[in-house]
């Protein structure tokens, strides 16, 4: 049986259009950082690299070597980690030139770091992409996060964050911090902007257990 994390995985993939509480576990991602515009060509050479070596892994017995506990399933999402400079902090408006990221692609149990090694040396054999090299292969545990659907234009994201704001101090909770995660379920190619279909998701943690643990920190 194929799995398919539209329907095996909807908790984490296909939230509804109002912010939930998640607990998200670890998992492991092919990652590779940058800084700038995502409008850019480099952001797109970056995000082809993702994709070749993402598809790399999954084609590997089409190639002739069938990785210990592998099995079929769809390719995940991209995704993307957000933040920005210092500099573009002190800004009142939004400069995507002081951008930074790490974009992802979540990888299944049985990958591993041989796996994504021998897919690289095959990936690099048919198509040298630029940023392959650049390709970190790692895992990240996300922990308790609010989430939510955001359905428009990127542009339209920060209504959405509003709410989802609202929600976190409705339920005595605050961000752990400003860096947010978003997952790209639709093809920007292919889907007009209103209709882009985006996760949004920000870690949080209870009321002042920041100062809680500096203060333990302080006394002990």
């Amino acid at each position: 049986m194929k799995h398919e994390w539209r329907k095996h995985e909807k908790d984490l993939y296909i939230p509804k259009e109002k912010p939930e509480l998640i607990t998200v576990p670890k998992h492991k991602f092919l990652m590779i950082d940058g800084q700038g515009n995502p409008n850019n060509e480099e952001f797109a050479e970056k995000v082809g690299a993702l994709y070749s070596l993402a598809y790399g892994i999954r084609m590997m017995p089409k190639q002739g070597y069938t990785p210990e506990g592998y099995f079929e399933y769809t390719v995940y999402p991209l995704e993307g980690i957000w933040d920005l400079s210092e500099e573009g902090r002190k800004l009142d408006e939004l400069n995507k030139d002081e951008l930074i990221y790490t974009i992802m692609i979540r990888q299944p149990d049985f990958v591993d770091e041989n796996i994504v090694k021998m897919a690289l040396e095959n990936v690099m054999k048919k198509k040298a992409h630029k940023y392959l090299k650049d390709v970190k292969f790692d895992t990240l545990e996300d922990g308790l996060c609010v989430q939510m659907l955001h359905i428009g234009p990127y542009s339209d994201e920060p209504e959405t964050f509003s709410k989802m704001d609202e929600f976190t101090i409705a339920n005595k909770l605050e961000r752990a911090s400003l860096v947010h995660r978003e997952i790209y379920l639709s093809d920007v190619r292919r889907v007009e902007p209103a209709k882009l279909k985006t996760v949004l998701r920000y870690k949080v943690m209870k009321k002042g257990a920041q100062l809680n643990e500096t203060l333990q920190f302080i006394t002990s």
